[in-house]
């Protein structure tokens, strides 16, 4: 299979290991990947498109924001960009896409499936607002280390005998 990779939107913990994890699966089926670069823009025009490895997945677990890149681009909010896609998509070859974003990247995938084209959506949120989830790439993580970053801040607050707004 031709397998590609887009990641969408805001930032979020996780996303390199998302693509790590699609990617290492996919490799060890001996299919082709791509990385989209910079979400759906990667699909708009020419396209940003790169052929990615096992090299290209190697240390890329503790990395933060996202290898691919991102943006904020919504292909259906432009006249002729879903046609785009399409067309980029038909162009690769891509036998599956696999689109990690939120409501914005998550509406264009949608779109795009609902056209027949193989598209599958990852739900990445920190806020884990997106319909139709309960759990979301990125919200565990970002509670975590909130939790952790007040927990060091009261005992800092503790020691000087100060009260902190937070």
């Amino acid at each position: 299979m031709r397998v590609a990779l887009l990641t969408g939107g805001g930032d979020a913990p996780g996303l390199n290991a998302a693509i790590r994890a699609v990617g290492r699966r996919a490799l060890a089926r001996n299919d082709t990947l791509f990385g989209i670069r910079n979400g759906w823009s990667g699909l708009i025009g020419d396209g940003d498109v790169m052929e990615m490895g096992r090299p290209s997945l190697s240390g890329i677990l503790g990395l933060g924001g996202t290898i691919l890149g991102t943006s904020r681009e919504n292909p259906r909010k432009r006249e002729g960009g879903m046609d785009e896609v399409v067309a980029n998509m038909q162009r690769l070859r891509l036998d599956a896409l696999v689109a990690i974003g939120g409501d914005d990247t998550l509406s264009v995938a949608a779109a795009l499936a609902e056209q027949g084209m193989p598209v599958v959506g990852v739900p990445k949120t920190m806020d884990n607002d997106l319909d139709l989830t309960e759990y979301c790439i990125g919200f565990d993580t970002a509670v975590g280390i909130v939790a952790e970053a007040l927990d060091r801040l009261h005992t800092t607050a503790q020691s000087h005998h100060r009260v902190m707004v937070v």
